[in-house]
């Protein structure tokens, strides 16, 4: 919709009454002072003459006033003239860079979301065009999140339902006979899909805050205790040890505590499931005067730096195939990353590159007292 007044013309418009304003004080300042310095200038100059008349004064003050009314009103012709090719360029100047911020902000309503505005000046309304660049570039990516997360979620349902149908169709015409094998790999798919179903309600929930947290004091050291106790079976098939290193100041921290077992389960089983077989993963617990910070530290392919700021995205995968055949489904470090940020803490991956594994952080914040 376009607008009925253009902001160009109401600035121009502004200038003008200013213009006139300031005509109109200047001739009544004139009129009202001049006639009296005038009087007062010449009754100064020609006191001492006693030779002139009323009459002669009086034709002296009309020709003065004259003289000044004309010249007045070429100086505030000239100055009009001057202030409204003055008024036209800054109104100009001004109007111009919001209007391409209309004309832009109405294409990104359109769905056209790379679209961008220079940049040409560093007062408010240079901020007001890098805001909103920004804004831009952040609605761009939300997008793109967007467009790639229906794809990856098509992408993994796929392959469970094309399972179920191919063995539900085999048992129809009876090309597979209904054994216990069958019917175990079935449910098998089917707990797949509530598996992928149930992580991507938990992100949904979590990155929109729908979470309902109980925050209380949780003991860092038994949970994680806890933790590495359930891991143990799992790595020790694989020759894995399992080490925990604990520091001082290790006290209970803010946090709901199922939320964060899910956080530090999501975390072991990524270092025992990509951990080189007969190495080591390593659990350290550190604790400052604020925080406490959990450190789950594999001895894995590895991370480069790009793969560091992409590993919490949805369904990112360091290496896809590796991933799929493992049954990750890419979604529970996002899912870790929502929930630690809605307790209040920091989630952070740190790497040297690639073959020298990766430590994943969780830090939150210590209980008062």
């Amino acid at each position: 919709m376009k607008p009925k007044r253009r902001l160009w013309s109401r600035l121009l418009f502004s200038h003008l009454i200013v213009v006139a304003i300031g005509s109109a004080t200047l001739l009544l300042a004139v009129g009202l002072v001049a006639p009296g310095a005038f009087d007062a200038a010449m009754g100064h100059a020609m006191g001492g003459m006693d030779g002139m008349d009323e009459m002669m004064a009086g034709l002296v003050r009309a020709a003065f006033q004259d003289a000044v009314q004309g010249a007045l009103v070429i100086a505030i012709a000239v100055a009009a003239l001057a202030a409204v090719v003055a008024s036209i360029a800054l109104s100009t100047r001004l109007s111009r860079p919001i209007g391409r911020l209309a004309q832009a902000s109405g294409r990104i309503a359109a769905g056209r979301y790379a679209e961008r505005v220079p940049i040409s000046s560093d007062d408010e309304i240079g901020q007001l065009a890098d805001s909103f660049n920004t804004m831009a570039a952040s609605l761009e990516a939300t997008e793109r999140r967007r467009l790639e997360l229906v794809g990856d979620v098509a992408h993994e349902l796929r392959t469970p339902l094309a399972t179920l149908d191919g063995y539900l169709e085999g048992l129809e015409d009876g090309l597979f006979k209904p054994t216990e094998p069958t019917w175990e790999l079935l449910r098998g798919e089917t707990a797949r899909l509530t598996r992928i179903v149930n992580d991507l309600q938990d992100l949904w929930r979590a990155e929109a805050r729908q979470l309902v947290l109980k925050i209380e004091p949780v003991d860092v050291m038994a949970l994680v205790s806890a933790m590495i106790e359930r891991y143990t079976a799992p790595a020790a098939e694989r020759g894995i040890a399992l080490r925990m290193d604990a520091g001082p100041m290790i006290t209970t921290v803010s946090a709901d505590r199922d939320r964060l077992v899910q956080v530090l389960d999501n975390l072991l089983s990524n270092a025992v499931r990509y951990t080189a077989d007969g190495s080591e993963v390593a659990v350290r617990v550190r604790g400052s005067t604020d925080t406490v910070t959990v450190s789950v530290a594999d001895q894995g392919p590895g991370l480069t730096d790009e793969q560091r700021e992409q590993v919490f995205e949805r369904f990112y995968r360091a290496d896809p195939s590796r991933s799929r055949a493992l049954g990750g489904s890419g979604i529970g470090l996002a899912i870790a990353k929502a929930l630690v940020e809605h307790m209040g803490g920091r989630i952070w991956a740190e790497s040297e590159g690639p073959g020298t594994g990766a430590t994943f952080n969780v830090a939150l914040a210590r209980t008062a007292g």
